[in-house]
């Protein structure tokens, strides 16, 4: 009873500092945790006009139904497919990246090259898809255009699937690649000083203090930012490749959130785009964990 008391007391002391909190759990509550309860229209035969709560419940024919499709299949692969491309040029390129604005002197000028590479992440999709055609278009492209100049023929970057796989990669790390750093930066300004300074007296040359001491340093970071992206692996967002695709690449550019938006929005079968999200998202957890168990079994922290 003392105890209960104890820590009545304490909520009480500290009562300002929940009603201040107040306000975040109720919008997890609200937007958040109560909207999941529709979840359950990937196990309803679901009907616009009877609502979630009186549609029948089907059991999983729903995603009896989504497998059943080969269409299913191919975004599931398209989406993986350009997730890991993209995590295969945007991750190491992100650290190197880091590495070299880590290694610049003048501050003013370092401060102007992040802002630089920070300046893409605030760019709309719609803007870089319009940049990106202006740039790629086969026909008056500016890319094309000085190949022409230089005797060479037009390259197909929106029209041919390899192509378009290449331009999608390309616009996505330009896009994230100087936001990315921000963390690494973080990371490499607690490398401890003294360890550079022993290893200059001791003759190490500048690549060996990178190999042996920076990387190592910065490892966990390393591991823990990877785990968070492999994590996302069956996640790709909707304006890229629905801006950037078209029907001469569909089979390519097709992947789940397009084809979630196709079904639910555009031929509203509510049940199945739900089924899809949830599948997706239990997918999801599942690499992170496995990614996070892997993780720990080479000798890393891991996130969980």
């Amino acid at each position: 009873m003392g105890s209960e008391n104890h820590l009545l007391v304490r909520i009480w002391n500290c009562r300002w500092l929940y009603v201040m909190l107040l306000p975040v759990l109720l919008y997890y509550i609200i937007f958040k945790y109560v909207p999941m309860y529709g979840i359950t229209m990937a196990f309803k035969d679901y009907n616009v006009f009877k609502g979630v709560f009186e549609s029948p419940w089907c059991g999983f024919d729903v995603f009896q139904k989504i497998f059943d499709n080969k269409n299913f299949w191919l975004v599931v692969r398209n989406t993986l497919s350009l997730n890991l491309l993209t995590l295969a040029v945007s991750f190491p390129l992100t650290i190197v990246v880091s590495l070299m604005l880590n290694e610049i002197m003048s501050a003013k000028f370092k401060k102007v090259t992040q802002s630089i590479l920070y300046l893409p992440h605030f760019v709309s999709w719609v803007v870089v898809a319009g940049i990106a055609t202006n740039l790629f278009s086969q026909q008056g492209g500016t890319v094309n255009h000085i190949l022409n100049m230089l005797g060479a023929s037009s390259i197909p970057f929106l029209s041919d699937e390899g192509w378009w796989i290449f331009t999608y990669v390309i616009c996505n790390v330009w896009k994230e690649i100087g936001w990315g750093t921000i963390i690494y930066l973080a990371a490499l300004t607690g490398v401890d000083e003294s360890l550079y300074e022993a290893a200059y007296l001791d003759g190490a040359t500048k690549f060996q203090r990178l190999i042996y001491i920076t990387l190592p340093s910065i490892k966990s970071v390393i591991v823990t930012m990877l785990i968070l992206q492999i994590s996302k692996m069956m996640t790709i967002g909707l304006d890229a490749p629905l801006l950037l695709g078209n029907n001469k690449v569909i089979n390519v550019a097709e992947v789940i959130s397009t084809y979630t938006y196709r079904l639910g929005i555009e031929s509203a079968k509510y049940s199945e785009s739900t089924a899809i999200g949830l599948f997706q998202s239990v997918i999801n957890i599942i690499i992170l964990f496995a990614a996070d168990k892997f993780a720990k079994a080479i000798g890393e922290e891991g996130i969980i």
